[in-house]
C-alpha cells in the first residue's frame, strides 16, 4: 500500500478532499453503527453526493445498513443497491471469500 501511495496510484481522504476530482474506485466507509439510528455527519447529503459521484467505474460503500436505514437517504440508497443486485451481508462476504469466488465480491454494479 506504501508503493502505490507513493506512486499516486492510490489515494486516503476524506470526502472533502476529492471535491473536483475523480478515481476510477471509490471506497467510502460509513462509520455510525449504533442502535440509536444516529448518523452524525453523513446526514449531510451533500456531502455524501461529493463523495458517491467521484467514482468513475466503481462505487464501494461500507456500513451498517440497520443504522443507515433510519435515515431517508439511505432507505432510499440502500433499496436501488438490493434492487440492482449490488447489496452484500457481511456473512454473504466473508462466506463468498472462503468460497474463493472473486467475481461475487468483484461484481460492477
Amino acid at each position: 500500500m506504501r508503493d502505490q501511495l507513493l506512486q499516486r496510484r492510490l489515494s486516503v481522504g476524506t470526502v472533502d478532499s476529492f471535491q473536483g476530482q475523480e478515481r476510477d474506485i471509490i471506497a467510502i466507509t460509513l462509520t455510525r453503527s449504533n442502535p440509536q439510528g444516529e448518523i452524525g455527519f453523513l446526514s449531510d447529503i451533500r456531502r455524501m453526493n461529493v463523495g458517491m459521484t467521484r467514482a468513475r467505474r466503481k462505487l464501494l460503500l461500507v456500513g451498517d445498513s440497520s443504522t443507515l436505514g433510519r435515515h431517508p437517504f439511505f432507505v432510499e440508497l440502500l433499496a436501488y443497491v438490493k434492487g440492482v443486485g449490488g447489496y452484500r451481508t457481511e456473512r454473504a462476504v466473508v462466506q463468498q471469500a472462503l468460497v474463493g469466488d472473486d467475481d461475487y465480491c468483484g461484481k460492477v454494479v
